[in-house]
C-alpha cells in the first residue's frame, strides 16, 4: 500500500468512500473493506452514515490506531458558533475518539474563509482530530486557506478523473506540500471506463477498466483515491492496483483525456473553479 506524507499525516493512497451507503449495508461493507485491507475510510456528516461506519470498523475487529478515518464539516456549517459543535457530533456518531483527518467539505463564501479556517484549527486544539485540511478549494482559496491556517493542511479532496484536469489544484497541493485526494476517481463509471484508451490499456495489462484509472492516479505524485462501491467483489479489485505499472506513453494517454474537463460535482454553491 503506498502511504502518502504530508505534514506529519501518513494517508493510505486508496480508501474506501462510503458516500450513499446506509443502514446495515454501510456497517456490513466498512467491516468488509476493512477485512479486505483497505485502511483508509472516508466519510462526512453530509452522508449521515457515520455511526455506521464507526460500527463498521468496530465490527472488522482491527487496531483503531491501524487505520486512517476521514469526516467532513458541511458547508452550511462553518461559522464560529456551529463548526465545534457540528464536529463534536461527528467525532460522537463514529464513536472512535479522535478522527484523522477533519476536513471542511466545502467552502462557503457567505462566511469569511479565516473564520471557518480558525475555527477549523480550534477543532483540532480540542483533540477531535489529528490532523485538517479542506475539501473543494480551488487553487487561489487553498492559497489563501494555507496562508491563514496556524496548522498545516494536510490535504485537499476533490473530484479528479481522466475527464477532469486538475493540474492547478495538484500544483498548489505541492506547493504546500499537500496531498491530493480523488473523489469520483473512475468519473462514476461509464464514459470514462469505455473509453477506448482505458480500455486498450485494461487488455494489455489484463487489468480491469478502473484499476487502470486507479493506477494512473496513485502514480502521481501526493494523489491517492477513494472510490466507493457497495460491491463486496470490487473491494480487492480497487485495492490491487499498487503493482500495476502503466507505460509513461499510457500516462500520457490517460492524462491528455483530463482536457475534457468534464465535470460530474458541480452544486449551485460550489466555489469558481479553476480553468486549467
Amino acid at each position: 500500500m503506498k502511504i502518502i506524507e504530508a505534514h506529519g499525516a501518513h494517508i493510505p493512497a486508496i480508501g474506501f468512500g462510503t458516500y450513499t451507503l446506509e443502514g446495515g449495508a454501510c456497517v456490513e461493507m466498512v467491516a468488509e473493506a476493512i477485512r479486505t485491507g483497505y485502511r483508509h475510510i472516508d466519510t462526512a456528516r453530509m452522508y449521515g452514515n457515520e455511526r455506521e461506519v464507526g460500527e463498521g470498523i468496530r465490527q472488522a475487529g482491527i487496531d483503531r490506531d491501524e487505520l486512517f478515518v476521514t469526516t467532513k464539516v458541511w458547508w452550511t456549517e462553518l461559522s464560529e458558533d456551529k463548526f465545534l459543535p457540528s464536529a463534536e457530533r461527528a467525532v460522537e456518531a463514529l464513536g472512535i475518539n479522535a478522527v484523522d483527518l477533519l476536513l471542511i467539505h466545502w467552502p462557503n463564501g457567505s462566511i469569511p474563509l479565516e473564520e471557518s479556517i480558525d475555527a477549523l484549527n480550534a477543532v483540532a486544539d480540542r483533540g477531535l482530530t489529528r490532523h485538517i485540511g479542506v475539501a473543494n478549494f480551488t487553487s487561489a482559496l487553498l492559497d489563501e486557506a494555507c496562508a491563514m491556517s496556524s496548522r498545516p493542511l494536510v490535504c485537499n479532496q476533490v473530484e479528479y478523473h481522466p475527464f477532469l484536469s486538475q493540474e492547478a489544484v495538484l500544483s498548489a497541493c505541492r506547493r504546500h506540500d499537500m496531498a491530493l485526494i480523488a473523489y469520483s476517481p473512475v468519473g462514476q463509471g461509464g464514459a470514462v471506463l469505455d473509453h477506448p484508451v482505458i480500455r486498450e490499456a485494461a487488455e494489455r495489462h489484463g487489468r480491469t477498466p478502473a484499476q487502470i484509472v486507479l493506477a494512473w492516479e496513485v502514480a502521481q505524485e501526493g494523489v491517492g483515491a477513494i472510490p466507493r462501491t457497495k460491491n463486496k467483489e470490487r473491494l480487492a479489485e480497487n485495492l490491487d492496483v499498487f503493482d500495476l505499472a502503466l507505460s509513461d506513453e499510457e500516462m500520457r494517454a490517460i492524462t491528455e483525456l483530463t482536457h475534457r474537463r468534464q465535470r460530474l460535482v458541480d452544486p449551485s454553491f460550489a466555489p469558481n473553479w479553476d480553468r486549467n
